[in-house]
């Protein structure tokens, strides 16, 4: 296999695409080269690393052929087949595979198989290679949990007496390949079909074959077999009973993409090779992920419609499109422990994830500003919002890199540039009270005030029954707490409100135990009836057992709806009020102070 260095360069056009959020294929494929010699690179280092950890001679060897004749085989059948065997390398689990192999033979990886099941991976990505190649081989790969897998191609049910860990044979001869006992037909193209006898739906002793989603102008695999699919370490595989579902919504999302973006969907079909289904969750909140490990790969939950699928893909792709391009540029330094508010996470972010998170958010952004509906219209005013909010939060950092700052300024000048464009009325309303209980939900929870301050004003309104108090001039420390339900629930609840409440009331009674984490209040607020929801928060702070962030920044948008002076502090500084109430309640021996009344008076 060729291996050696390469330097890889971007014109100034698709730097600047890429810069801006964009880049077209021709952006991708630069950035796919790159990628390639990133691999290449990580499997050179998992070589030299194994070799080290088995001159070492403290770790058993394992029932698989030595190390040495998986790269031989490998080098042979890329010289067979370079075109497929590179194609098989840049596959997004290989990559998982070699960085998580790589950090257990170093030791800083969890361990729950015998190193030899890890590294011994390598064998099961010759062979895949092997077959691709169509060459005559005999080698012997791991069997995880009953599953020997081939990457890229599939896997075979493979009865053992070993227990979770064991090794199958494979054998190629005359285009006829068995795995175990097990008979693989491969495809000229280099997929693989069921054979006769063997049962594709994953059976016992079967063979199970990664199915195609395939639309016009892009073909992704359907990865749910791999050991190494789901990006932070291995998982069993779990063959997919609904494939036909997710087939038909791929294509119409395709099609959805290509219309709206045409550029864009070529690029992503350049660069996204597989996705890896996981079971549905609660509707409007979909799972995803992807990783700088595994190019290509979006791993996610079904989802509700073609159009939820279609933004997951834009999501994920500028996830990857962004690490590829940190892959040649540094955008930051290392190092810091500060955090930021990230609009789209319940939890603190370091600066990396949030330039990766505003990267995204700018996609997904640009993908519902193309989009039509209320639904389309409330996630498009929400992410400009959000995105904006969070760029401007960094723009000021010290660990920047120039070219660091030029892409939070690109973003930055695009979104505002958009910033103006108008919605609906319903939707701009429910985006507004989305964004904003978001941000002072999340202030709430994981912002500690000075506690001088705190006692200063506790004691000054406890002296006067309603001194006037303004909170510090600037925020207090970030000390990560622990939300008790998803900050997006108040805004699952809004989505659900604009889609399934047009004219219908009976949704409320449907929505109630249907969003995990609401309570009534929380449909009173959403719905406009804000004179209960202002007493049913009030009551849950007064007579709670302890602070409720939850119950203050839904008090907050209550007041907020009604004009009352005391919001503004309860959305822009609420873990202030929070903590002189706490601060009150723990010093006094009557009532709990009124949150409202309190509120009004910090506010001065």
């Amino acid at each position: 296999m060729r291996v050696e260095a390469q330097q890889h360069r971007l014109g100034r056009a698709e730097h600047r695409q890429l810069l801006r959020g964009g880049g077209g294929p021709d952006a991708i494929a630069l950035l796919g080269a790159a990628e390639r010699s990133w691999r290449l690179l990580l499997l050179r280092a998992l070589a030299d690393a194994a070799d080290a950890a088995a001159g070492a001679a403290d770790t058993p060897p394992g029932p698989l052929p030595g190390l040495h004749d998986g790269w031989r085989l490998l080098t042979r059948a890329w010289r067979s087949a370079p075109a497929e065997v590179e194609r098989l390398l840049a596959y997004p689990a290989v990559g998982t595979w070699a960085a998580h192999a790589l950090r257990r033979v170093r030791g800083t990886a969890p361990a729950d198989s015998p190193l030899w099941v890890e590294t011994g991976h390598l064998h099961a990505v010759a062979a895949s290679a092997a077959v691709l190649a169509g060459l005559t081989f005999r080698t012997s790969v791991p069997v995880r949990d009953g599953w020997a897998v081939l990457p890229g191609l599939g896997g075979a049910r493979v009865e053992s007496a070993a227990g979770r860990w064991a090794a199958a044979e494979v054998v190629a001869a005359d285009g006829d390949v068995r795995v175990g006992p097990v008979r693989v037909r491969a495809d000229a193209a280099g997929g693989t079909g069921g054979s006769e006898g063997v049962d594709g739906s994953g059976g016992a002793g079967g063979w199970h074959g990664l199915r195609e989603l395939r639309a016009e102008g892009c073909t992704l695999l359907l990865d749910d077999i791999d050991p190494y699919r789901a990006l932070r370490g291995p998982r069993a595989p779990e063959p997919l009973g609904g494939a036909d579902r997710w087939a038909g919504l791929f294509a119409e999302a395709w099609r959805l993409l290509a219309r709206d973006d045409p550029e864009a969907a070529r690029a992503a079909a350049a660069g996204l090779r597989s996705v890896v289904p996981r079971p549905r969750s609660e509707r409007y909140r979909p799972h995803s992920a992807s990783s700088g490990d595994a190019f290509g790969a979006v791993v996610a939950s079904e989802p509700d419609d073609a159009e939820q699928l279609a933004c997951t893909l834009v999501h994920e792709f500028q996830h990857h499109k962004l690490g590829a391009f940190m892959h040649l540029f540094t955008l930051h330094e290392d190092g810091g422990a500060e955090r930021f508010y990230a609009p789209w996470r319940d939890d603190p972010r370091p600066l990396g994830g949030l330039l990766q998170g505003v990267y995204a958010f700018f996609g997904v952004t640009r993908f519902w500003r193309r989009r039509r509906g209320e639904l389309a219209e409330f996630e498009y005013a929400l992410w400009r919002q959000q995105t904006l909010t969070a760029l401007h939060a960094i723009r000021g950092a010290d660990r920047l890199t120039p070219m660091g700052r030029d892409l939070v300024d690109e973003l930055a000048g695009r979104l505002a540039g958009w910033r103006d464009e108008p919605v609906g009325a319903r939707a701009r309303d429910a985006a507004a009270l989305a964004a904003a209980d978001h941000r002072a939900t999340w202030r709430a929870y994981h912002l500690r005030p000075p506690a001088d301050a705190v006692a200063r004003a506790a004691r000054a309104y406890g002296a006067a029954g309603n001194a006037p108090g303004a909170p510090p001039a600037a925020d207090g420390r970030i000390v990560p707490g622990r939300p008790g339900r998803g900050l997006d629930t108040r805004a699952v609840l809004l989505r659900r409100m604009l889609v399934d409440g047009a004219g219908d009331p009976a949704w409320v009674e449907a929505a109630a135990g249907a969003v995990e984490g609401a309570r009534p209040e929380d449909l009173a607020l959403v719905t406009g009836d804000h004179d209960a929801a202002r007493a049913a928060f009030t009551d849950r702070i007064v007579r709670g057992p302890g602070p409720d962030p939850d119950a203050w920044s839904g008090l907050g948008l209550a007041l907020r709806a009604r004009g009352h002076p005391a919001a503004g502090v309860l959305l822009e500084r609420p873990e202030f009020v929070l903590a002189v109430h706490a601060e009150l309640r723990r010093g006094g021996a009557g009532p709990a102070p009124d949150p409202v009344r309190l509120a009004a008076a910090l506010s001065r």
